[in-house]
C-alpha cells in the first residue's frame, strides 16, 4: 500500500521526465499527457443537438426523481454543460419543464397521428373513436419512460404552486374541447358529440389507471389490458360498427 508520503515523492519525478527527460520513457508519458487533456475537450454539438439533449435528459431525471426533486444543476450534469448552459437554451426551470412537456408527451400519438396511420376507423367518412383510443394506448405502450413523466407530473400538479398546476386542472376540458373539433362516427343513439362527453371521461380515467398498473409491474400488456376494458367502455350493441 503507497502512503501519502510515497505519492508526494513520486509526483515530482514523473513532472520532471515530462519536462526534462529524454527516450522512450519521456515520449510515452508526453503522448498520455496529451491523450488525457484530448479526453477532456469538450465535443461542440449544434445548438439544435444540445438542446434536445437537455430535453432527453431532463424528460428522464423529472420522470425518475419528479419535477420537485430535479434541478437545472442536475440536467446540466447529466449532459456534461454548465448550468449557464442549460439556461441558455431555457431561462428558467419552469421554461424547461414546459419544453419538456409540450414538446415531448403532447406530440406523439395525437389524432393527426391517427388520420396518417391508414388503420381501421382513421379515414375522415368513417372516423371512430375507440379506434383512436386504441391507436393512442398502442402509443404509449412504446414510451414507457414518457408516460411515467405524465404520471408523476400528474401527481405533483396536484400543488397550486406547481408551474403544471393549471395545465392538468383543465386538461379534461382542454382535451374535449380538441376531440370536439374532429367529425366522429357515432353511433345513432348519440345526437351530437356533446352527449360523448361522459363516455370519454371515464375512456381517460380508466386509461391512466391502466397505465400506472402497467408501470408499477408485475409486468402486464397495456394493449392486451385495454382490450379487456374496451367492450366495458363501448358496450355492444350501442357501439358495434362503430369501435
Amino acid at each position: 500500500m503507497l502512503c501519502f508520503g510515497t505519492v508526494l515523492h513520486i509526483r515530482p519525478r514523473i513532472l520532471d521526465v515530462v519536462a526534462h527527460g529524454s527516450g522512450e520513457n519521456a515520449d510515452r508519458l508526453a503522448d498520455m499527457t496529451s491523450g488525457n487533456s484530448l479526453q477532456h475537450k469538450r465535443v461542440r454539438k449544434s445548438p439544435g443537438e444540445r438542446r434536445q439533449e437537455i430535453l432527453d435528459a431532463a424528460v428522464r431525471l423529472i420522470s425518475e426523481r419528479g419535477y420537485n426533486g430535479t434541478s437545472v444543476q442536475d440536467v446540466a450534469d447529466a449532459v456534461g454543460v454548465t448550468k449557464q448552459g442549460v439556461l441558455r437554451y431555457f431561462p428558467s426551470k419552469d421554461n424547461l419543464l414546459a419544453a419538456v412537456y409540450h414538446e415531448n408527451y403532447n406530440t406523439f400519438g395525437s389524432v393527426e397521428d391517427f388520420m396518417a396511420s391508414g388503420l381501421p376507423g382513421s379515414v375522415p367518412d368513417d372516423f371512430r373513436l375507440p379506434a383512436y383510443l386504441r391507436f393512442l394506448v398502442h402509443c404509449n405502450s412504446t414510451r414507457p419512460m414518457l408516460v411515467q413523466l405524465f404520471s408523476i407530473l400528474q401527481v405533483e400538479s396536484f400543488n397550486p404552486a406547481h408551474p403544471l398546476h393549471d395545465e392538468f386542472a383543465n386538461r379534461r376540458d382542454s382535451i374535449w374541447q380538441y376531440y370536439s373539433t374532429y367529425n366522429w362516427n357515432l353511433p345513432s343513439e348519440f345526437t351530437s358529440f356533446e352527449e360523448i362527453r361522459p363516455t370519454l371521461r371515464h375512456a381517460l380515467e380508466i386509461m391512466d389507471g391502466v397505465q400506472l398498473r402497467w408501470l408499477r409491474g408485475p409486468a402486464i400488456d397495456l394493449c392486451d389490458e385495454w382490450a379487456d376494458l374496451e367492450p366495458a367502455i363501448f358496450p355492444s350493441p350501442i357501439w358495434d360498427g362503430y369501435r
